[in-house]
């Protein structure tokens, strides 16, 4: 007990000289608040954005409204092309702005159209609809953009689908092709100095066979329900199976989870129907055997 107490009283006086020498400060007083952190380069607390890029970078969803088709481009091969000499041809088009020195994002979202494009059994891009890769970044050449299409070839697994995969490029001469191509679709994108790279979001955009935006698909990676259905809705009758027309009865867009769900409205319709069809049936079979009874018996008497 007594040594306890010397032991006390020695870290007591220790604590107290040290105390008034200032080095020793109660714990909360290390805590500091995020707001107390000085922004950095006009980059506001609570946003993800530097303020210099704000209202550049989103996504504006323009659904119904037609893509601007006369801007030119240069394929992966260098030749002159423009997105009016895809449409028109009954096919649907996934369309991708990214540019192919970005550190990380773009990358990712051809990884998911490439893996979307995998899941599609029976439609095949060149056959059934078209993917299009938009640079929009002039630096990038024909011969990088090649090299980006026969990466994505080798992940898709099927040569037959080269003549349905696009990647286009612009010149610092065409830049204002693509500029006006994101804007006319409401894909903003913005150079940051500061970084030396684009900011953007993580989107893609469906075409119908006309060029009119029916649907955006977020993120890097895409639901193989909802790549299917968004371009068999893109593709207005022209694309998919029977199944995948009547699945689209079923599903509708939920702009909230940013995927198709099952419409209740639209599934009790459906079955609604179904039932009228079976009962409708049913009763033409009784009909039709007791109009045969009723004869059989005036036969008989």
């Amino acid at each position: 007990m007594h040594a306890c107490g010397r032991t006390f009283r020695s870290l007591a006086a220790v604590t107290l000289l040290a105390a008034a020498l200032g080095g020793v400060q109660p714990a909360a007083s290390q805590v500091t608040s995020a707001s107390s952190f000085q922004a950095i380069d006009g980059e506001g607390p609570a946003g993800t954005l530097p303020n210099r890029l704000a209202g550049q970078v989103g996504v504006i969803e323009r659904l119904g409204v037609t893509a601007p088709t006369s801007g030119t481009f240069r394929d992966e091969a260098g030749r002159p092309v423009t997105l009016s000499s895809l449409l028109g041809h009954e096919k649907p088009v996934v369309l991708a702005f990214v540019y192919h020195s970005c550190p990380m994002l773009c990358s990712l979202i051809l990884d998911g159209v490439a893996e979307g494009v995998r899941g599609l059994e029976g439609l095949r891009p060149g056959e059934d609809y078209e993917v299009v890769a938009v640079s929009i970044d002039p630096r990038d050449t024909p011969v990088v953009a090649s090299r980006a299409k026969a990466k994505y070839m080798d992940l898709i697994g099927d040569p037959a689908v080269a003549d349905g995969l696009h990647f286009w490029t612009v010149t610092e001469d065409t830049e204002p092709a693509v500029k006006q191509l994101a804007e006319g679709v409401g894909w903003g994108y913005a150079w940051d100095p500061a970084t030396s790279e684009y900011a953007h979001n993580a989107a893609v955009v469906l075409l119908s066979p006309s060029g009119v935006v029916t649907r955006y698909l977020y993120g890097i990676q895409y639901a193989r329900r909802d790549f299917r259905l968004a371009v068999v809705e893109a593709g207005d009758g022209h694309v998919g199976t029977t199944v995948d027309r009547f699945l689209l009865t079923c599903y509708a867009f939920d702009p909230d989870a940013r995927s198709y769900s099952l419409a209740a409205v639209q599934l009790l319709k459906v079955g609604g129907g179904l039932l009228l069809v079976v009962f409708g049936g049913a009763l033409a079979l009784f009909w039709r055997r007791e109009g045969r009874r009723q004869r059989a018996d005036l036969h008989t008497s």
